[in-house]
């Protein structure tokens, strides 16, 4: 847990300790998103979630208390009107790469994005924001055009002296419906195994999404959270070959990791990237110069026992108890 570089306001806002809270979301109808949101509403808060898709908020839809905008979330007039009658936002908006090429989208997706988020907030008098931002985030010296725009928005964030803002930086995050676990468990069926791997001694700190969903939860109403940057890791700290075969262990695959020297993987991230979807990128290749482990616990300034990746992937990975091979995953937890 990091100090803000500005301190919480001398006056709190009334909403602290006070349920239900009216939650503006952006960024909701996400892996990260539909957590959250599924734990605001257990919690009885009511979440106004701002989409460009409303298709993209089906899921939301069962869930009692969730109303759904549908709009251009770059505009800020729109965002006003969602925010309006909100007593905090969470912002959950992010993207591991890019259409094009050379930062701008992420600029636009990370920097110009919040800096609307923050003139709605503004003119909807939300004064509370919790914001998701990543490990290594550093607007001068992160590696990439993903840490370094990620840095940038929390610059802007800083900036606004009546804010009372809350910061997540999150190493990589897993769960049942992830990009993580289950993109590598299809690439290794598909090779037979085999894969070919840039960066594989970078290390991680795999952080569960309900973990992470929690930490939001606990935050939200702690007025010691406000001028607070929390990271967030989770208790198995694997290098990426490691991860690989962590996966292949619960999916009850082959694996043979082929660790790639650099400047081959800098070829493949440049192939890679010219894909649709681009699986793999230089920019991913240049964040993972830098190991994705918290200086600072996060959780357990939070009170979070966080979760083990080798206890909980078996659950959604393993095969089919029909065919009697699952394993006996345990959960770790309190």
């Amino acid at each position: 847990m990091q100090s803000g570089e500005t301190s919480a306001p001398a006056v709190l806002s009334a909403a602290f300790g006070r349920a239900p809270l009216t939650i503006g979301v952006t960024g909701g109808t996400g892996f990260v998103g539909r957590s959250l949101i599924t734990r605001l509403i257990a919690a009885g808060h009511s979440v106004r979630a701002a989409t460009r898709n409303a298709a993209r908020a089906d899921a939301l839809m069962p869930l009692s208390s969730v109303e759904v905008f549908a709009g251009n979330v770059d505009d800020p007039a729109f965002l006003r009107r969602v925010f309006d009658g909100c007593d905090a936002v969470i912002n959950l908006v992010g993207i591991l790469n890019e259409r094009g090429f050379g930062g701008g989208g992420f600029r636009r997706a990370h920097v110009t994005f919040v800096a609307g988020l923050l003139q709605a907030m503004r003119q909807s008098n939300v004064r509370r924001l919790l914001h998701m931002s990543a490990l290594n985030a550093d607007a001068a010296r992160g590696r990439s055009y993903y840490l370094r725009s990620k840095g940038a928005a929390e610059q802007l964030i800083h900036a606004e002296t009546a804010l009372q803002w809350t910061i997540f930086r999150p190493s990589v995050i897993f769960g049942a419906e992830d990009s993580l676990t289950t993109r590598f468990a299809a690439l290794l069926r598909q090779s037979g195994g085999w894969l070919p791997l840039a960066r594989a001694g970078a290390r991680f700190a795999p952080i569960f999404v309900d973990d992470v969903a929690l930490a939001f939860l606990r935050a939200l109403d702690d007025a010691r959270a406000v001028g607070t940057t929390y990271e967030l890791c989770g208790p198995d700290v694997l290098t990426l070959g490691q991860l690989v075969r962590e996966i292949a262990r619960a999916a009850r695959l082959p694996c043979h990791v082929l660790a790639l020297p650099d400047a081959v993987a800098w070829l493949q991230g440049a192939i890679m990237g010219l894909i649709p979807g681009k699986p793999f990128s230089l920019d991913n290749l240049r964040s993972l110069q830098t190991d994705s482990v918290c200086q600072q616990d996060g959780c357990q300034a939070l009170g979070i026992r966080p979760a083990s990746l080798k206890a909980w992937v078996p659950l959604w990975l393993a095969p089919s108890p029909a065919d009697g091979t699952a394993p006996d995953a345990r959960a770790d937890r309190v």
